[in-house]
């Protein structure tokens, strides 16, 4: 059981039981024979996951409730969204020896690559912000297929949001769209999709200044500019200033920690991002022992 909560504000649970559960049958399906064959299932043991390195943590609510699964008792230090330094205690756990191996390397796993999605999104945020303290960091629906629960709940840990969750939910207007309706004007495609879900931004994305001036005028709520560099930016803000002033402009692809700056001085009000979810996992030190 889960006997202590960290101090820190939680994010809700993504991953329900009966997903955990079967990471721990994936990984072990029908127990753990080196466990077994040495005799030591049943010993008193104890488990402590702390920071190896300087990172995010993300997703150690589910990991905490994954030991507790085996049976163990846990008391779960630093939620998710706390930054941690070298040495500092993510969780700790005691239980049956048999309990902790099982969960060991699953938790482990899951922390390290959650938290270094985390982490990754955290200094985007952090230097977008250090120049436009009101800029939002986005995080595209390009997660690796069957992770999107955790890979979202990592980039709120990091302080980004999710820019779609899924094509249900948004309006984005790609090329690949406007190619099948060469015979319709910009302004009569905005007025389509304001007739049609008229609760919802439209969002046109676009590959070049002109573009999205035309797109603009036409009424879309939102440019995303796809691979702008940071001075086509300036260049798109600058242009509708004038020619819409309301219109929000959203610097997608290729944003990371090191041009997050560059492209917030441009004038984005927006970054779209894909670059925390290939980020390197982040090194969490696993200490099992006896009680």
């Amino acid at each position: 059981m889960l006997s202590a909560v960290s101090p820190t504000t939680i994010l809700p649970p993504v991953l329900p039981d009966h997903v955990l559960d079967a990471l721990l049958v994936d990984d072990v399906p029908l127990g753990d024979l080196t466990t077994h064959a040495l005799g030591i299932s049943g010993q008193p043991a104890r488990i402590t996951f702390a920071a190896r390195d300087r990172l995010v943590v993300a997703l150690s609510e589910e990991a905490a409730r994954l030991v507790a699964r085996t049976g163990a008792e846990v008391t779960l230090l630093a939620g998710s969204g706390t930054s941690l330094t070298p040495g500092e205690k993510i969780l700790e756990a005691r239980g049956p020896a048999g309990a902790l191996h099982r969960a060991w390397k699953v938790a482990q796993t899951m922390l390290e690559i959650a938290s270094g999605i985390a982490t990754t999104t955290r200094a985007i945020v952090e230097a977008a912000r250090a120049v436009s303290p009101d800029i939002a960091v986005a995080c595209t629906r390009k997660t690796v297929p069957g992770a999107k629960a955790l890979s979202i709940k990592a980039i709120l840990a990091g302080g980004a949001v999710p820019h779609r969750l899924g094509l249900s939910e948004t309006v984005l207007v790609f090329e690949e769209h406007r190619r099948f309706l060469k015979d319709l004007a910009p302004a009569e495609i905005v007025a389509r999709l304001r007739r049609f879900v008229p609760e919802k931004k439209v969002v046109i994305e676009v590959a070049g200044v002109d573009e999205g001036v035309a797109w603009a005028r036409a009424g879309a709520d939102v440019i995303q500019a796809e691979k702008f560099s940071p001075e086509a930016i300036a260049a798109l803000v600058a242009a509708l200033k004038e020619a819409a002033p309301t219109t929000i402009v959203a610097a997608a692809g290729g944003v990371t920690p090191d041009n997050a700056g560059a492209y917030a001085s441009a004038g984005a009000r927006v970054l779209v991002t894909s670059a925390p979810y290939t980020a390197k996992p982040r090194d969490v030190q696993v200490v099992l022992e006896p009680a």
